[in-house]
């Protein structure tokens, strides 16, 4: 029961994000938006404990990117940078950890077509909408976050490759809906795929016996 406390505590504060507090004031919504993320990182600080690992403390880092853009992404190009820079870590981290595999190395092909496609879409809609500035920066975020994805999936690890396709599935909700058309539920759909990527993620760690500091 000790063990579960803190997945169960995540999953508690994360829907009272979701579905109790209010839109505003902005800075208790923020407040109750990182509440969440401040514990998968302390979940994973618990799944590093004795291993030393230098892939963990790299995927650490990266959670706590990706928080400040949870905290930032109200200014938008200030929070997805927050959160390219959490994914380069990622991809650092993973890429430490590759393990061949001609299936794995393969899994490249549906990625590049999926990126290719809702890259296509966004840039389109970004266009048409004179968002034209925004253009460098989302096809940006797309190659990186498309690399995580394919970096999570050479680790071999069944939980960073989970959390990796949970990550780009929440993005890109929330992308789609911010710059293509309304999605329903658009916010609960974006934020259960986000805390439960990050959550898998910081799983991933403890699975990770590789680079060992001595």
């Amino acid at each position: 029961m000790k063990r579960l406390s803190l997945p169960l505590l995540i999953l508690i504060t994360s829907a009272l994000y979701i579905f109790i507090i209010p839109d505003s004031p902005l800075l208790l919504k923020l407040l109750f938006k990182l509440i969440p993320m401040w514990l998968i990182m302390t979940y994973a600080f618990i799944q590093l404990r004795g291993k030393r690992s230098i892939t963990g403390w790299i995927i650490i880092t990266g959670l706590l990117f990706c928080m400040f853009g949870d905290g930032l992404l109200h200014w938008f190009l200030i929070g997805l940078s927050a959160f390219l820079i959490g994914h380069i870590f990622y991809i650092i981290g993973f890429f430490k950890e590759w393990r061949f595999s001609l299936i794995r190395v393969l899994s490249i092909i549906p990625i590049c077509f999926y990126a290719m496609f809702i890259g296509h879409i966004l840039t389109e809609s970004l266009i048409e909408n004179g968002n034209s500035a925004l253009f460098i920066p989302v096809i940006l975020y797309i190659i990186i976050i498309s690399s995580m994805a394919w970096s999570a999936i050479m680790t071999g690890n069944k939980w960073a490759m989970a959390g990796s396709i949970l990550f780009v599935i929440s993005d890109s909700i929330l992308a789609w809906n911010r710059f293509v058309s309304d999605i329903p539920f658009s916010t609960v759909l974006i934020m259960t795929t986000y805390y439960s990527a990050q959550f898998l993620i910081a799983h991933s760690i403890k699975f990770f016996k590789k680079d060992l500091i001595h």
